[in-house]
């Protein structure tokens, strides 16, 4: 890990001067974005309390990859620096995904369907084995086909057959109640109720301008200034300003696909997790970064 929660190491005392490059303590309420080349240890934090985040340790925080790599190869810590990086689930590794998950889920056999023309064009083992925005393995077509929405009721995957198609895309969403780094909303998002800043939702992608509208119950409908590719349900969106993580919140509800949009539906419905999602009118556009 690349923090230590000090929860009985109250007294410990360091001496920061002698080894610079050790370990960086964290006594502000704010938490910045990760050095580029490592991974983002702000995806990892923004949930962590403000008591925590007071007494952690960050030893790598402001330290690129590189030259913690110079730092091993000084040490001769050799199997560092031959270690392959982790790019698969955590605490999974490298077996096949579908066939872990169903070691623990009971198959729900169901369709895979053109969400262009309704065709059906294969089935599957469980819509829960799928991601929006992976490549759905269908047997006899040659072309690829790319997962752009799910329906757990009748266990059917809608596909399309292009990895830029506009149902992969959306620019409006809405999370549950924000876990705010600094334990409150930051002071221009209170009082204009919109805020100008950044958002992410996966590991390593860049940094998408976004608009957040404050709502009374502490959610936010998050408007992107251009649509993003493949959100999902279940993520969290993370929110920076600046070099500061400012908090995040789970994905509870998306608006409409750019496709959606394009065929002129009179009440484009809204993908909603559950029943917690909460009630309301999607907000107006906010203001051009």
């Amino acid at each position: 890990m690349l923090w230590i929660i000090l929860e009985q190491m109250q007294s410990l005392r360091v001496t920061m001067q002698e080894r610079p490059w050790k370990m960086k303590r964290s006594f502000s309420r704010s938490t910045l974005r990760g050095q580029k080349g490592f991974s983002e240890i702000d995806l990892k934090l923004e949930m962590v309390s403000q008591d925590a985040l007071r007494r952690t340790l960050f030893p790598l925080g402001g330290l690129t990859k590189d030259f913690v790599k110079k730092i091993a190869a000084e040490n001769r810590l050799h199997h560092v620096l031959q270690k392959k990086e982790s790019m698969g689930i955590c605490f999974v590794g490298k077996r096949n995904f579908e066939n872990f998950i169903l070691q623990y889920l009971q198959p729900r056999p169901g369709k895979f369907i053109s969400i262009e023309d309704n065709k059906v064009l294969g089935t599957h083992k469980g819509w829960f084995l799928y991601t929006l925005g992976q490549r759905a393995k269908i047997g006899g077509l040659r072309e690829p086909w790319y997962v752009v929405e799910k329906d757990s009721a009748r266990g059917d995957v809608l596909v399309a057959p292009r990895t830029d198609h506009p149902a992969l895309y959306r620019d409006l969403l809405r999370t549950g109640r924000v876990h705010w780094v600094a334990e409150e909303p930051p002071a221009a998002l209170v009082r204009d109720k919109m805020m100008e800043c950044h958002f992410r939702f996966r590991h390593q992608m860049a940094l998408v301008p976004c608009v957040l509208t404050l709502n009374q119950d502490g959610t936010v409908w998050v408007t992107a200034v251009k649509a993003v590719r493949a959100l999902a349900l279940g993520q969290f969106a993370v929110f920076y300003k600046g070099g500061e993580c400012l908090g995040s919140g789970k994905i509870l509800r998306l608006g409409p696909s750019a496709y959606t949009l394009q065929k002129g539906r009179s009440t484009p419905s809204m993908a909603v997790e559950g029943s917690g999602s909460g009630r309301g009118d999607s907000p107006g556009r906010g203001p051009t970064l």
